[in-house]
């Protein structure tokens, strides 16, 4: 039993004999006693975790991160710092939590006290904690994307829904208001039949060459590659170690795919709710794209994939295309962005291109009102807030995880796509492509042992 609903259980079935000093702070009592709190654990300190997720769960009074824990020890502390000053500020007490650090998030899911965890991790270093998390019965936040492999996606999909935590995948699009107004015209009908969708996603640039130096004392390098191939340590190939800039592992395929997951799952889960396809997938899927022939960063630069769906629905993706996603009907279009919002200084947005956050072929198809009848979709004003109403009312969030594998899934098909020249037609029921064994050799990776989903104990 959680250490709130112990407390509540508790006072409720001793009312009758307890005793309660004269003077206590209201506090204890209180909505802001420790006891209505949500406690969480915050996985990964780096960039995205100081500049968002950490940042806005902090906001939130229904929530208390009582604990970090980061590969580097500089980045955990700072991640301690970061909380506690916050706290200070908020609250204006120096005593409002002693954050504990752990250089070992499985240590940290042992803490009883620990109710849900924030995951801000590299990419290859998602789906391994979510799994033990989940088995550990925390509710989780994961950012994006949700798996580095299909394999890897279903097992935490599985195992997700067999213990019941409540988890949120960090698309946060779906708590801005534009993509849920675009969706929902779109899926009543206001552009007609739906037939294209064109998505605007830019690729990465090349990287330098880079010499092997030696691992700082300050990270776990050997953990810090998790189950991927031991390869000598390089800055520029891990996270700067004098600020928070974006880090070079971005740009490695051994830790993720590049833009296609970085950003794609973004944009593939939000065209997803206006395509009606959030559970299911593309049927087939066809790329073309270059990658760097020289220097240290080796994943896709410009490109273009196509998607068909059972809907008879064609997506386009490229890095010609505006930032944002397109959605062509019968009678118009409408086009949606994140406008100038951006999740952290570094997000790849043009906002000159991307200013207008929702636009359409006529300005009456934005002005129409969705009815009571109609199809109305989620509403979440805040996705991180969105998370821990759900973790308090057991409700499913705004991205809970098929959704969100299933978004991902179609990130990385794209990416076997790019490798495997042709159409490959996709079955999205069985996860797996028709008579191309060498596109499904794809669909997972080795894993360097003992890190990697293939070694959890379950």
């Amino acid at each position: 039993m959680k250490r709130r609903n112990f407390l509540k259980n508790t006072v409720a079935t001793t009312a009758g004999a307890m005793i309660i000093p004269t003077i206590v702070p209201s506090s204890v009592f209180g909505a802001n006693a420790p006891s209505n709190k949500i406690n969480i654990g915050q996985i990964g300190c780096g960039r995205i975790a100081r500049s968002h997720d950490m940042q806005e769960t902090l906001k939130y009074d229904q929530a208390r991160m009582i604990a970090v824990c980061d590969l580097d020890s500089n980045r955990m502390a700072d991640g301690k710092k970061l909380v506690e000053s916050t706290y200070s500020k908020k609250y204006g007490s120096d005593n409002m939590v002693d954050v504990k650090m752990y250089g070992d998030y499985r240590e940290m899911l042992l803490n009883k006290d620990i109710d849900a965890v924030q995951i801000s991790t590299p990419d290859h270093w998602h789906s391994q904690p979510a799994i033990e998390a989940a088995l550990a019965g925390k509710d989780i936040y994961i950012q994006k994307p949700t798996s580095l492999t299909i394999a890897e996606g279903r097992t935490l999909s599985d195992i997700v829904h067999k213990t019941g935590v409540i988890l949120q995948v960090g698309t946060q699009q779906r708590s801005s208001a534009q993509f849920r107004v675009a969706a929902e015209l779109v899926r009543n009908g206001r552009i007609g039949k739906l037939h294209t969708v064109k998505i605007g996603l830019p690729g990465d640039p090349a990287g330098p060459e880079a010499a092997e130096m030696p691992v700082p004392k300050n990270l776990n390098y050997d953990m810090w590659l998790g189950s991927t191939p031991e390869v000598p340590y390089t800055e520029i190939g891990v996270h700067p170690q004098k600020g928070y800039g974006r880090p070079g592992w971005l740009r490695l395929e051994k830790y993720g795919a590049g833009m296609i997951t970085g950003w794609g799952q973004h944009h593939y889960d939000s065209a997803a709710w206006g395509m009606d396809t959030e559970y299911t997938g593309p049927i087939s899927v066809e790329a073309i794209a270059q990658f760097p022939k020289a220097g240290l960063h080796n994943v896709h630069g410009d490109f273009m994939v196509k998607h068909e769906y059972a809907n008879d629905i064609t997506v386009y993706t490229s890095g010609g295309y505006t930032n944002g996603i397109r959605y062509e009907g019968e009678d118009g279009w409408i086009f949606v962005s994140r406008g100038s919002y951006v999740a952290s200084a570094s997000d790849p947005v043009d906002l000159a291109r991307s200013a207008k956050a929702l636009d359409a072929s006529d300005p009456k198809i934005l002005q129409s009102k969705i009815g009571k009848d109609e199809i109305n979709l989620y509403r979440s004003e805040e996705h991180h807030g969105d998370w821990l109403n759900s973790v308090k009312t057991r409700k499913q969030p705004c991205t809970p995880i098929e959704i969100g594998h299933r978004a991902c899934s179609v990130c990385l098909i794209s990416h076997i796509a790019m490798k495997v020249p042709g159409v490959l037609n996709w079955d999205p029921k069985a996860e797996r492509f028709l008579d191309n064994d060498l596109a499904n050799s794809m669909l997972s990776r080795p894993q360097r042992y003992p890190y990697g989903t293939e070694y959890v104990k379950r």
